[in-house]
């Protein structure tokens, strides 16, 4: 495992689902640690979660940005089917090698795809992390409300903060509120205004990543 200050990082302590990534260190010892992977079309290196990383570290959390299996596999293009068992498991490695690594409460999260799968871990393991990002959970194909992915949310019991643009054409605020009730963990709806799945603005983002920082701190403070 590398131990860097910060910079590229990997772990391959597990051979079917080995951690690569970004891990940038908060000047805290013992700090907390946010992982944050990316969508479906996407790698970890996206604007929205790099610019997130530098807030979260600057307000004192170290974080990871990794990619997922499916990504480490192919540089491009969307998972091909059956892959979100295997990018389950590199979520998983993940968690194991940061609480490995830092010493605090360890947080989980993602963009989209990337934040479905913590989710689904998250509902199938009990007690793996200590609370849930989701940027622009992916509620439902665009044009097609009907095919709700919430299956799992029953089994949801890690507390978690939903972050969605009101323009996001995979669930309107008012679905995102709806399904977030199936869930019988703490949860919270952040809307971002004026913004589609991508979430991230074009204009003001040191203000939309200052409002995504306060807003998970806060909900941290509520859960204990």
């Amino acid at each position: 495992m590398s131990d860097p200050d910060s910079g590229e990082f990997t772990d391959l302590s597990n051979p079917n689902a080995p951690v690569r990534g970004y891990l940038r260190r908060s000047s805290h010892s013992a700090a907390d640690c946010l992982i944050l992977t990316h969508g479906a079309g996407a790698n970890c290196q996206s604007l929205l979660l790099t610019t997130l990383a530098d807030a979260f570290c600057n307000a004192g959390l170290t974080v990871l940005l990794c990619d997922l299996p499916f990504r480490q596999s192919r540089p491009h293009g969307p998972p091909p089917r059956g892959s979100a068992d295997r990018d389950q498991e590199g979520l998983r490695a993940a968690v194991e090698a940061m609480r490995k690594l830092e010493g605090g409460r360890v947080f989980l999260g993602g963009h989209s795809y990337g934040g479905r799968q913590a989710t689904m871990l998250a509902a199938s393991t009990q007690h793996l992390v200590e609370c849930l990002l989701l940027l622009s959970y992916p509620l439902h194909p665009p044009e097609r409300p009907a095919e709700l992915r919430t299956k799992h949310f029953a089994a949801l019991h890690t507390p978690a903060l939903f972050v969605s643009g009101t323009r996001d054409g995979f669930g309107t605020i008012a679905e995102m509120e709806s399904a977030l009730s199936q869930i019988p963990a703490h949860t919270e709806l952040l809307p971002i205004l004026n913004t589609g799945h991508e979430l991230i603005p074009r204009r003001n983002r040191e203000e939309f990543s200052a409002e995504v920082v306060s807003r998970f701190l806060s909900f941290l403070n509520t859960i204990g």
